[in-house]
């Protein structure tokens, strides 16, 4: 999986997995961060100072700056979006400008490209819908019910998604498409269960559980997402796929989870219940036979070992 000599784009490139990925790439190549800074996972990174990298404050939806700024990469990855739950319900419009236009606009401009060895554009495994048990990518996708908020974040990455297979095809373009797994971990920005309730544990309060607990999801840590990430920068195999990227095995319900993260965190927090004012996903599990078989992945942090580490690292930094 060694990267060596590109110049590596990366739109999103501030947030969190931008930076982890960035912390692993920036010793043998130039990498250009592309990011308005909406999520700032880097600043304190000490990223920022390494002479490999480049930071260029701009939008994916300003094609003439971003045109510019991805002159010359041979890689790109393509991490820029709108995202999370409350973010999404308050600003659908924004949603779709970012998620559909700024693709597109991502994928025209790499297209002038005359070095591109890869691009590598991140989805969701919200596009399987309200109900995703073991789900592999032929599976069908779902567009939810037309008005319901939520929907709208999942039916822009499907889109882009499309995009991204469609130039491929059409225009020979060697790109990928990701759908990460409900990734966690340390240096996370934005929303997560298991930061939330790590954050609470370490300050003893109670961990606040939205509905019964009783939906379930699989949990990958951000070392295993950004193994399967450089995978599919390295494999000839992952061009013009999609792949799962996540780990079947930390699969547990909500509550359950908080009540690890208490156990683990030695906290004498206690668990809160409130009501949900969203449409929820009941369970997403992925199943990842694809990216095991093409690429060779396989998730490597269990869940109680991940859940240690970030909580390890927050107490260190203070959070």
């Amino acid at each position: 999986m060694h990267i060596a000599n590109k110049r590596i784009f990366m739109t999103g490139g501030a947030g969190f997995i931008g930076t982890t990925l960035t912390r692993c790439l920036v010793n043998d190549n130039e990498v250009v961060i592309y990011d308005n800074l909406h999520r700032n996972a880097i600043s304190n990174s000490g990223l920022l100072q390494h002479k490999n990298v480049k930071f260029i404050r701009g939008d994916v939806l300003d094609f003439v700056r971003l045109k510019e700024s991805m002159a010359e990469s041979h890689i790109v990855v393509h991490l820029a979006a709108i995202a999370g739950v409350d973010t999404v319900m308050e600003d659908m419009v924004r949603t779709l400008r970012v998620n559909v236009i700024g693709t597109y606009n991502v994928l025209e401009a790499a297209r002038t490209l005359s070095k591109i060895e890869r691009l590598v554009d991140f989805s969701t495994s919200e596009v399987f819908g309200t109900h995703a048990y073991k789900v592999d990518e032929l599976h069908e996708t779902s567009q939810g019910a037309v008005g319901e908020a939520r929907w709208t974040y999942a039916i822009s990455k499907l889109v882009g998604e499309h995009f991204s297979h469609a130039y491929c095809y059409e225009f020979d373009m060697p790109t990928v498409s990701v759908r990460p797994f409900n990734i966690y971990g340390p240096g996370q920005v934005g929303g997560g269960a298991i930061k939330a309730f790590v954050l609470k544990a370490i300050k003893n309060e109670n961990l606040i559980v939205h509905g019964d607990g009783s939906q379930i999801r699989a949990w990958c840590y951000i070392d295993d997402l950004i193994d399967g990430v450089l995978l599919t920068l390295t494999k000839s195999e992952a061009i013009g796929q999609s792949f799962n990227i996540g780990n079947p095995r930390s699969t547990i319900t909500i509550y359950n989870l908080a009540l690890e993260v208490i156990r683990l965190s030695g906290a004498s927090s206690q668990i809160e219940f409130k009501p949900i004012n969203y449409t929820d996903i009941e369970i997403r599990v992925p199943n990842i036979d694809k990216a095991r078989n093409l690429l060779g992945y396989e998730p490597k942090v269990e869940l109680q070992e991940g859940i240690l580490r970030t909580l390890k690292w927050y107490k260190e930094n203070s959070f």
